[in-house]
């Protein structure tokens, strides 16, 4: 990371802000004035609320912002979409499941290039991220003790049944691996 530049870091921040920026647009259009009305006033708490004397130093904005709006919307009955709204929540926790595939060299060939890819690409971000906090915060961080906790973290995650759409994951790597012993 020293040799990266800080245009290379603060571009992927930018990226990386677009990037959830721009899924949430859809979101904004076609919708009632309530929302526009929403969006606005969490606007304000967010970027007037560290403002307020010693509490505004204590609790992060957003996370008065949530609850304010959250009640408003329900006291007023307000039409405004939900996370409920956009699809199905699952009922259940997901469960502790080791993956379906053969724990041979064949199959850990064909996984660890593309694992490697992703576990360089986090590891990045990471580091990237961490590097804008540190600095916009003036601390420091122990970047080695954030590399290893996320990669025991990604292991035990890929543990757990996560995503229900793993499994055709699963059944490619498989017939991936069948074919190629045929």
């Amino acid at each position: 990371m020293r040799f990266v530049s800080r245009s290379v870091v603060t571009g992927f921040v930018n990226a990386l802000a677009t990037l959830i920026f721009m899924p949430q647009l859809p979101e904004l259009t076609n919708v009632s004035w309530h929302v526009y009305a929403m969006t606005a006033v969490g606007l304000v708490i967010i970027y007037l609320f560290p403002y307020v004397p010693v509490t505004g130093k204590l609790i992060p904005s957003p996370l008065v912002c949530i609850p304010i709006l959250t009640a408003i919307a329900i006291y007023l009955g307000l039409d405004i979409r939900s996370i409920g709204d956009m699809g199905q929540l699952p009922e259940t926790l997901r469960i502790f499941l080791w993956p379906e595939v053969p724990l041979n060299l064949e199959a850990l060939r064909i996984i660890f290039l593309y694992s490697a890819a992703l576990a360089v690409v986090g590891l990045l971000g990471s580091i990237m991220t961490a590097t804008i906090v540190d600095d916009l915060t003036d601390t420091t961080r122990n970047k080695n003790r954030e590399c290893k906790s996320q990669g025991v973290t990604n292991n035990a995650a890929g543990l757990i049944q996560a995503l229900p759409d793993l499994r055709p994951v699963e059944i490619a790597v498989r017939d991936r691996l069948n074919t190629r012993c045929e």
